[in-house]
Order: structure tokens, then sequence, then C-alpha cells
């Protein structure tokens, strides 16, 4: 799979790591990169084109499927993070993310999927989606939704030769980790490591140290995984 000349779709392209996908589509020589958000007159990526798609809107996303008929890869990068936990947080809001993250992304890989023949699906995850953390209780459940989302996808696509991809990543400099004081990854290197597991046609990304740190800490008892974490973030 090659990004030069691919016709591309990337949601919640406005800000953020979408807006950073759109540009760096381009720049690698994407033909043509459909650059899409909610309101798409918020799109200010010069040579991409904006369309309207709502992950949580079925009509929405069929939508753009019969806009776009082109696509040959799909970046599912739209998300939101409410800062919810499952036990004590706003049901509706815990619905919200997982409508987001895990049925938004389902929704789109299932109507775009007839055309991804030879193609691709790359779903921006999170090193959350194996580390619960307090405070995104709801955001863990979706993630972790979502990585099991990407591995069933991967083999249900198989016999089609569509290449799906997770990307995990731990906090990146964009505006919805402005609160976090750690250290974070620029949107750039994230995204270039994400497109460049494309092209090499790798089904996982770890796009930094800590989702790398992470994803070694699985086979591990959780008591010692958590207080691994509890370290490192204090430290």
């Amino acid at each position: 799979m090659q990004i030069n000349g691919a016709h591309v779709l990337v949601t919640g392209a406005n800000r953020g790591l979408g807006r950073q996908f759109a540009l760096s589509l381009l720049e690698r020589g994407a033909g043509r990169v459909y650059a899409t958000a909610r309101r798409p007159e918020l799109i200010d990526v010069p040579g991409a084109v904006p369309l309207r798609l709502d992950v949580t809107d079925p009509a929405s996303i069929a939508a753009a499927a019969a806009a776009a008929p082109d696509v040959k890869i799909v970046i599912n990068n739209a998300g939101i993070s409410t800062g919810a936990n499952l036990v004590t947080g706003d049901l509706d809001t815990i619905h919200q993310e997982m409508n987001t993250h895990f049925f938004g992304a389902l929704n789109v890989i299932r109507a775009f999927a007839p055309q991804l023949a030879d193609g691709a699906i790359l779903n921006v995850l999170s090193a959350v989606s194996w580390l619960a953390v307090d405070g995104a209780g709801a955001y863990h459940a979706a993630k972790a939704a979502e990585w099991a989302l990407t591995n069933s996808a991967r083999l249900e696509l198989a016999h089609q030769r569509t290449l799906v991809t997770g990307l995990h990543l731990g906090a990146a400099d964009t505006d919805m980790m402005a609160w976090y004081k750690g250290d974070k990854t620029a949107p750039e290197m994230i995204v270039a490591a994400a497109l460049d597991g494309i092209e090499a046609h790798r089904p996982e990304v770890l796009a930094d140290v800590w989702s790398a740190t992470v994803k070694a800490w699985l086979a591990e008892d959780p008591t010692a995984i958590y207080e691994n974490a509890a370290a490192a973030l204090s430290a």
C-alpha cells in the first residue's frame, strides 16, 4: 500500500491528529484527501476535499461513503475524551464515548469495506486501550473495544486483502491533551509513524515510548502493571 497517489478519507480532520493526517497525506503525494468533520467548514487544510461526516450518525456515514467512492484508505481518527468514569460517571456520556470510538469506527468500516479491497484501514487507538486510568474509564473501555474491533476486522477483511492497522500512542501535543503536563509527542511524529506503518503493511504501530512500554507490561500481573504505571507517571 502506497500513500503516493492514493485516495484517503480521514475522520475528525478539523483539528489535532486528524488535521495532521490530512496535511501529511498531501505532503506524501496522496491523490485525494477527504478531510471530514461534523462541521466541514472548519477544515483548513489547503488541497483537501472537505466532507461532512458525523461518525455517530449512520445516515451521515452512508452519505460520505456515497460521496467518496474512490477511497482506498480510511483513517478512523475521530474521537472524544469526556473524563467520565464507569461506575460513577454519567451513563449518557459513557454511551457517547462508545458511540464515537467503537460504534462510530465500526460503522465507518462497514460502510467503506466493500471498496477497500487491496486498500487499508487505520484505527487511531491509544496506550489507554491497555491501561485503565482513573478519570478516563469510559475512554479506556471504548478504546479497548476499538482495539478488539481492529483485530476482528483484520481477520474478517483478510479475504479481500484489506490491511487493518491499529495505531497506539501516549500523549500527543494536541488540543485534546492541552491539560496534560507530562511528556507529549508532536503530531507530525505520530502521523509519520502511522503512515510508515501503512506503507510497511504493519498490523500495529506503537508510535512512542509510552505505548511500547505499556504493551510490554501486558504479560504481567495486573497489580504489577498498575504499580509500574504509577511509578512511571510520578517520575
